[in-house]
């Protein structure tokens, strides 16, 4: 099954303003220019909704493909989204959208409030960040029904309709959700994960329309991930700042088709 064709990226890094912000009241917005892990300048576009507690980084990379990352803080809820280059001649669409789903820990990114206030003196500095976090391996072994993914967040639907039926959360993300009383009937164990005896990696699978264990990863190469804190005169700590982090995610998942992950062939 193909993720559907979609409109190009270049019209897409509007999206999640257009559909998250409520108004110009309540919405900040803040871009900055980023280098990329392969040396390459892009421009890398921050939202803060203090209404809807969310905070939404987005950026294209050098090959086209479209990032964006959602907090939404009252759901305890992060959302990647990969729109990804098809390859039209060996049968994909124009796009293809990725999915995915984690728990939300809040002292991995400043709050709504202090992003909302963020402001740059140079808008022409390329920025790198202070604290390079590796890279973090997850085990997307759980499949997420977008017709009932609002119990969980009103977010998901707007931003990953188009990845249809991959979108993928952790089983250790859903015992936390479980645990705060977020219904279970969306999700979906999946008999078929990556480590299944007879599972192959797609990266070494020949059939293009055999299941396989895929891997997609990304970074967020610069983002604010603390608040720094000085002393004056007074005893008392002040806001003076933040501390901008890098971090690469490694998501590995169940495909049903080679054909949806014709990149791992390169990695």
């Amino acid at each position: 099954m193909y993720a559907r064709e979609i409109v190009p990226a270049s019209l897409k890094t509007q999206f999640v303003i257009v559909t998250l912000c409520l108004s110009l009241s309540v919405c900040s917005d803040l871009k900055v220019l980023v280098r990329l892990n392969d040396g390459q300048i892009t421009e890398e576009l921050l939202q803060a909704d203090s209404q809807r507690d969310t905070i939404t980084l987005e950026f294209k990379q050098r090959d086209g493909t479209l990032i964006t990352f959602l907090a939404d803080f009252q759901r305890h809820v992060k959302i990647f989204r990969a729109f990804v280059l098809g390859e039209p001649e060996r049968g994909q669409t124009q796009y293809q959208a990725l999915c995915f789903i984690t728990w939300l820990d809040h002292r991995e990114i400043i709050p709504t409030e202090a992003m909302a206030r963020l402001r740059q003196k140079n808008a022409h500095l390329v920025r790198a960040a202070e604290e390079r976090r590796g890279v973090e391996e997850l085990s997307m072994n759980v499949a997420v029904n977008l017709t009932r993914a609002g119990h969980l967040s009103s977010h998901i639907h707007n931003v990953c309709r188009e990845a249809q039926d991959l979108v993928y959360t952790r089983q250790d993300d859903l015992k936390h959700w479980l645990d705060i009383g977020v219904d279970g009937s969306m999700f979906e164990v999946l008999t078929q994960k990556p480590g299944t005896p007879g599972l192959q990696d797609c990266s070494s699978t020949e059939d293009p329309w055999k299941p396989c264990a895929c891997s997609y990863q990304l970074s967020l190469e610069w983002y604010p991930c603390l608040l720094k804190y000085c002393r004056g005169q007074g005893s008392r700590p002040y806001k003076c700042g933040i501390k901008s982090c890098s971090k690469g995610f490694r998501f590995n998942f169940y495909t049903p088709h080679k054909q949806l992950c014709l990149w791992d062939e390169d990695s």
